[in-house]
């Protein structure tokens, strides 16, 4: 990123929880000024005690990213009161735990609205101040669901794969415009993260994610490098490869397996209260943090993401031990 002698400008949508929330922790860390948008207020204060305790400063804008004007108002407020945007991170999505059959049209259109058309939103308000500086970084946060779609899930499922096409259409446009803008999209595998206890869930279980689970903390750490390194795309996590490959190579496997297994898999034992509330229209009240209830579960770390990010350091070994077990094969003939 260039050096501009100030504080990066940060703007991370869905920021109140989960992912989000991790995110903005670690650009605060960086000494970053983070904007937090989300819908939730008593989430967003969170966000904003736990940024400023983490070294940055803190802008709370309350945004629902399915609607535009708001997402252009709250560009503004964050260039008018912070200064220009440096990263942009489209993170925010609602979904449902739900058989396709007992999915209305008003909640399909309500997750496409969140989880797609926010990033592209969220993508033009960033462009749109980015492009006549010919600067910035935009991240759009993904899944393995991006590639591969799962039961129960349809309609996240299919806004993942819409960002994931949207993104390279966009990538093609600004190779052709010469730009200096990055663009990288984050592919993710289950994360802990409270959304499984704010989630519209039409199943008899409470919905917990497909392991291995990971800490939100891990998936912070892979979107604020992609910001700064601009991968195509970041798979995060060894289970993200191979779902994304083997949906290449033998996605009819995946579809036998998942219909078997999909279900229950996506489901714990305990009974869930089909009457609790769920985020799908307004917020669920309250400060639910970055963390989900699978903490006993979930990895603090990814070997995977770690050999990913040293590359060179990684070869340089492998040239290394190389050349030594060449050396002694010599030796002994």
């Amino acid at each position: 990123m260039e050096d501009t002698g100030r504080p990066e400008i940060v703007v991370v949508t869905g920021a109140s929880g989960g992912i989000g929330r991790a995110t903005a922790i670690a650009f605060a860390k960086r000494g970053a000024h983070v904007a937090l948008l989300a819908r939730g207020l008593d989430g967003l204060e969170g966000a904003r005690r736990d940024v400023e305790a983490a070294g940055g400063k803190a802008l709370v804008i309350p945004t629902d990213v399915a609607y535009y004007e708001q997402v252009e108002t709250a560009a503004d407020q964050v260039e008018n009161e912070l200064g220009p945007i440096d990263v942009w991170v489209n993170n925010a999505m609602v979904s449902i735990f739900s058989p396709f059959s007992k999915i209305t049209p008003e909640e399909y259109r309500r997750i496409t609205d969140v989880t797609y058309h926010g990033v592209v939103y969220g993508t033009m308000a960033a462009l749109k101040r980015m492009q006549p500086r010919d600067r910035g970084s935009i991240v759009q946060v993904g899944s393995a669901l991006a590639y591969r779609g799962i039961p129960i899930q349809s309609a996240y499922c299919g806004a993942k794969h819409a960002i994931q096409g949207f993104t390279e259409s966009l990538r093609a446009e600004l190779v052709h415009d010469k730009s200096n803008i990055r663009l990288a999209m984050v592919q993710l595998p289950g994360v802990n993260t409270p959304q499984f206890s704010w989630v519209k869930n039409n199943l008899p279980g409470k919905p917990k994610p497909t392991g291995p689970i990971y800490q939100p903390e891990v998936a912070a750490d892979a979107i604020v490098w992609a910001a700064y390194n601009e991968p195509r795309e970041l798979n995060l996590g060894l289970v993200t490869d191979v779902v994304i490959l083997g949906n290449k190579v033998l996605p009819g496997i995946g579809d036998f397996y998942l219909g078997k297994t999909g279900f229950e898999a996506q489901q714990m034992e305990e009974p869930d209260d089909p009457n609790r509330p769920h985020n799908m229209w307004e917020p669920v009240p309250g400060d639910f943090g970055a963390h989900g209830r699978f903490d006993d579960k979930a990895k603090d770390r990814s070997l995977q993401f770690w050999l990913r990010t040293h590359r060179p350091l990684v070869t340089m070994v492998g040239t290394g031990v190389s050349a030594v077990t060449l050396a002694l094969a010599r030796k002994g003939k």
